[in-house]
């Protein structure tokens, strides 16, 4: 088990820093997009599904919360969070719409719509993600493979080239992570991570 374990980190490890070394000039250029969207008073709408779900809730949270006291809080929520709504839209009209739904009655133009999958193919988050650029929204994605559908339908998109769902996913960790922090310096908070 322990070659197993030290394989499966030395991969991880591999897939992030590769990953970041070909991303971190578009990372540079996405966070100051979105933060002069921020700053005219844009909402950051996130959505995904399964572990994707988790990382899209986790996102919203960063940014609603930050865990630096001193940082200021930033308008956004998760799409995924309303149980009740996302299962009564799935239930009453079709599960691929239940994102579109939301973004039409919550989002407006100048907003900031934030898809994560590891395929970028998820039926209900690239719907959305059509919309909301008809919405004038600022679309984002987070994919992994070879980005799926989310190349095309996005402002900005990371795409992690894996074809392993948990190095994808650990490789969006940190991506989200990086994305909040550098959105927070670009608005002019100090660099202190």
């Amino acid at each position: 088990m322990k070659d197993s374990i030290l394989r499966k980190a030395r991969e991880s490890a591999e897939v992030k820093l590769r990953f970041f070394e070909e991303n971190a000039d578009r990372l540079e250029a996405c966070a100051r997009a979105l933060a002069a969207r921020f700053a005219e008073g844009g909402r950051l709408w996130t959505m995904g599904n399964g572990g994707s779900a988790c990382d899209a809730e986790h996102l919203a949270v960063e940014f609603s919360h930050p865990i630096i006291e001193k940082r200021r809080a930033l308008p956004a929520q998760s799409l995924v969070s309303e149980v009740a709504t996302l299962t009564a839209i799935g239930n009453d009209a079709d599960f691929s719409q239940v994102f579109v739904r939301r973004l039409e009655l919550l989002g407006r133009r100048g907003d900031l719509a934030l898809g994560v999958s590891t395929s970028g193919a998820s039926a209900n988050v690239t719907r959305a993600l059509i919309r909301a650029r008809e919405l004038g929204m600022v679309t984002i994605g987070f994919a992994g493979r070879d980005g799926g559908q989310f190349p095309d339908l996005c402002d900005h998109c990371f795409v992690v080239p894996s074809w392993s769902i948990h190095r994808i996913q650990e490789a969006q960790t940190i991506l989200l992570h990086l994305f909040w922090d550098q959105i927070q310096v670009a608005l002019g908070e100090v660099d202190v991570l």
